[in-house]
């Protein structure tokens, strides 16, 4: 048990002390008699004969001692479970995560968390305006402006020392690492980012493949390392899924689908890449709870085990949204990105994914973590289209800009 666990621990057992000591007193006017063996109440003819009013109250406060006791316990275990803080960001690719994570972590893992999460975020949208789920779990959030200068060491106040420190946030990546390096923590994770590889002609991108040494999260990897963090770092890629904060790489599909618009794809359709529910991503940071000693300095592609063709996209989207596929690929059109290079396109609706193949595989946090994902796309794109109906998202005008502007290179 880690120091964190410690300070709990202790604090859970003068609390369970006193909550006996008040249990004791408030049921002992109506106790039933003495067990006679095995623990047994004697409840003899004189027993049951006791009077509906001194039943009813001993009833009432058993009841309620039990529930005081259930509580109490549960605090025990999450004590000696240990503490985690999350430092989340305001939103993006990886928004929905601080969420999803947080709720396997009390719940699955029985650690008491502590949430820093970023006031820039939009507390209105997913996931932001589900934080009382977390609240219901148990878990402590924390609004602070991360960009402001001293804010997190005041947001910290109070908080650990944590057994796991999770960091899923860009703004103050080395104020974290330097503050929580004085817990000496299991575990520090960081949420980096699967877009530093640079691709590959065939094959998903491996952990030990290339990547851009001048890529702002690689450089943050290497400050965990250089703190003395028993760190690992997690490279997520194109996130789904339910809360999530950043839904274009699937809504660009169902938009142009819903409304029989021409769906531009770059090549012949061929490019493969991952998209991950957020709920699996969560799942392998969570991961490290347990596996501490393997994970440390250590690198995982945080993703699907699975790679998905631009095509198969199209087709598993239109199945979800009722369409047939066959029909629906009579509306794809392919295009070549290199005949694009060097023209001034608009941003707007532009295709959500890297042109190229650019998927990752997510074998060694297989092998190494003992994780795997309990997701398919094919089966979450249903629940996904229904969502995005109830919304009205298949409704109205979309951004098409970019795909005006392409085809119009091509005519």
């Amino acid at each position: 048990m880690g120091r964190s666990g410690q300070h709990a621990l202790t604090a859970a057992l003068a609390a369970v002390a006193v909550a006996g000591a008040v249990l004791v007193s408030s049921t002992s006017f109506a106790a039933p008699p003495l067990t006679s063996g095995f623990g047994a109440p004697a409840l003899g003819p004189t027993a049951l004969g006791a009077s509906a009013t001194s039943g009813a109250a001993w009833g009432s406060s058993a009841t309620e001692a039990a529930g005081s006791r259930t509580a109490m316990l549960a605090m025990l275990a999450m004590a000696a479970a240990g503490a985690a803080l999350i430092v989340q960001n305001k939103g993006g690719g990886h928004g929905e995560l601080g969420y999803h994570l947080a709720l396997k972590l009390a719940k699955d893992k029985g650690l008491k968390v502590t949430m820093i999460n970023d006031s820039a975020a939009k507390k209105s949208k997913p996931p932001f305006n589900s934080y009382a789920d977390l609240e219901a779990a148990g878990v402590e959030v924390k609004w602070v402006a991360l960009a402001e200068e001293g804010a997190l060491a005041s947001a910290m106040e109070g908080v650990g020392p944590c057994d796991y420190v999770f960091d899923n946030q860009n703004v103050c990546t080395k104020d974290v690492q330097k503050a929580v390096a004085a817990w000496s923590p299991k575990a520090y994770a960081y949420v980096s980012s699967g877009g530093m590889y640079k691709p590959v002609k065939a094959g998903p991108l491996l952990e030990i493949g290339d990547v851009k040494e001048e890529n702002e999260q690689l450089s943050l990897e290497k400050s965990a390392a250089d703190a003395g963090l028993a760190w690992s770092a997690f490279r997520p890629q194109y996130i789904y899924g339910p809360k999530t904060n950043k839904p274009e790489y699937l809504d660009w599909f169902l938009d142009r689908i819903t409304r029989g618009a021409p769906i531009l794809v770059p090549g012949d359709g061929s490019g493969f890449t991952t998209l991950t529910n957020a709920e699996d991503a969560a799942s392998m940071l969570a991961s490290v709870v347990g596996k501490e000693a393997e994970a440390k300095g250590q690198v995982f592609n945080c993703a699907s085990d699975v790679l998905v063709s631009h095509i198969e996209v199209v087709d598993l989207c239109a199945k979800a949204a009722g369409k047939d596929a066959a029909e629906v690929r009579k509306t794809v059109v392919y295009y070549d990105p290199a005949a694009l290079k060097g023209k001034e396109l608009p941003k707007g609706g532009k295709f959500p994914f890297r042109e190229t193949s650019f998927g990752v595989s997510a074998d060694k946090a297989k092998s190494v973590l003992g994780w795997t994902p309990t997701h398919k796309l094919e089966e979450d794109l249903v629940l996904y289209v229904a969502d995005y109906k109830r919304l009205g998202k298949d409704q109205g005008d979309i951004e098409r800009s970019w795909d005006e502007a392409v085809l119009a290179t091509m005519k």
